[in-house]
């Protein structure tokens, strides 16, 4: 497979063993004004970068990987896509690369297989008696505060 310079390459990890390489086509940029640091070149310079990307459109993953994807950033996705914007440097090639690495980020952790499912535990013999003998010390504390009954 040939790969471009604006190909992103998410290196080998749990969730990919091989590593992924997502083609350039399939992640749109987009370039705007920034509002943030950059002096006078803030009003003349699109130094703000927004990326999307669509996971479920992308050839990149293998259908399990997808459905990782897809679940773990179904709270992110806007109309099937992700949205990543970056304008917190004065160039726009440094928020390229920022607004890059935080979609590799987040593909990466997406990726990461399940943890192992959690064992409830129980509780010990000796902290159950302790347990109960403290509500007893307690109990007893508080049963020599009370008067005594005129019966």
């Amino acid at each position: 497979m040939n790969t471009s310079p604006r190909d992103l390459r998410l290196p080998p990890s749990p969730g990919a063993p091989r590593g992924i390489v997502i083609r350039g086509a399939e992640i749109v940029e987009r370039f705007s004004r920034s509002s943030g640091p950059g002096g006078q070149g803030v009003n003349t310079t699109d130094s703000r970068v927004e990326l999307l990307f669509d996971p479920g459109a992308s050839t990149a993953f293998s259908p399990i990987q997808r459905e990782r994807i897809l679940r773990a950033l179904a709270n992110r996705l806007v109309g099937g896509r992700l949205r990543i914007v970056a304008s917190g440097e004065r160039s726009q090639l440094r928020n390229r690369e920022a607004a890059r690495d935080r979609l590799a980020d987040l593909l990466d952790e997406a990726l990461a297989p399940p943890g192992p499912p959690r064992r409830p535990t129980r509780p010990t013999r000796g902290s159950q008696s302790r347990r109960l003998d403290a509500k007893r010390r307690r109990s007893e504390i508080k049963s020599g505060r009370r008067s005594p009954r005129a019966d």
